[in-house]
This record gives structure tokens, sequence and C-alpha cells, in this order.
């Protein structure tokens, strides 16, 4: 069995982190399914799935990781080809990857005891983002 639902949500950007299993969980839940795994997957390429314990001094240290890495402020070739000045957004995201699998026993996502799932947007403006859940197995 296939069962797949979109969930949409409001982001800041600039690496703005949400966090996503509970509604997660919500789907898993709806889909019936008792075994197989769940695939979540964010649409765009300036934003980025993961996992962390979703605690507010580390989201800050993962915030400021990403920009030491891909600065706001670097120069990329993207960004001077199309003028929208987020070429690091997109680097932030392709290293971070779009999406992520867990399995799935007994109808519940196995994760972690601090282990959620989250999503980063690290494009340069707010907006409405949209991941796409889908759970597969019997």
């Amino acid at each position: 069995m296939v069962y797949g639902q979109q969930i949409q949500f409001q982001t800041k950007g600039f690496s703005d982190i949400k966090n996503i299993t509970d509604q997660v969980k919500d789907v898993v839940m709806s889909s019936e399914i008792d075994n197989g795994i769940v695939s979540i997957s964010v649409i765009g390429s300036t934003a980025s799935i993961t996992t962390i314990e979703y605690e507010p001094n580390l989201v800050k240290d993962m915030q400021e990781q990403l920009e030491k890495l891909w600065p706001v402020k670097m120069g990329t070739r993207h960004g001077r080809t199309w003028g929208d000045d987020n070429g690091f957004s997109h680097l932030r995201a392709s290293f971070l990857g779009a999406s992520e699998s867990f399995p799935v026993k007994d109808g519940k996502v196995i994760l972690g005891t601090w282990q959620q799932i989250i999503v980063i947007d690290h494009d340069n403006s707010s907006r409405s983002r949209n991941v796409y859940v889908q759970v597969v197995g019997e």
C-alpha cells in the first residue's frame, strides 16, 4: 500500500528551522500502514530535510555553523547570473539534502529519543514551503 500527503507551512528564510515531526507522525497514523517506510521530501532547491534534537540552543548552533560554511554574503556565480543573491541557499540545501526516510513499525515512525525531523528553509526570503510525506508498506 502507498499513502501520501502534502504538508505546508510558512518560513522566515535564512535557515529558519521548523520541526515537522508531529505532522509526519500524523501522516503515518492517517495512512493506516503498520510496517514499512516513510519518506519525507521538501519541494524546492533551497530547503533541506534532516534530523536534530530540536532544542533552541542546538537550533541556533546549526544556524551559526551553516552561516560559517556558506555565508549569506558570499558571492556566487548563481547570484551574479540571476541577481537573486541566494546561491548560498542552494549550496546549503544541496549539502544537507532534500529528503529523509525512516522505518515504520507498528504504525509508528522509528526515531531516537531526542531525534526530530526538521525542515531548514535556506532561501533569502520568507515563503510557503511544501513537504511531501509518503508512506509505503502494509
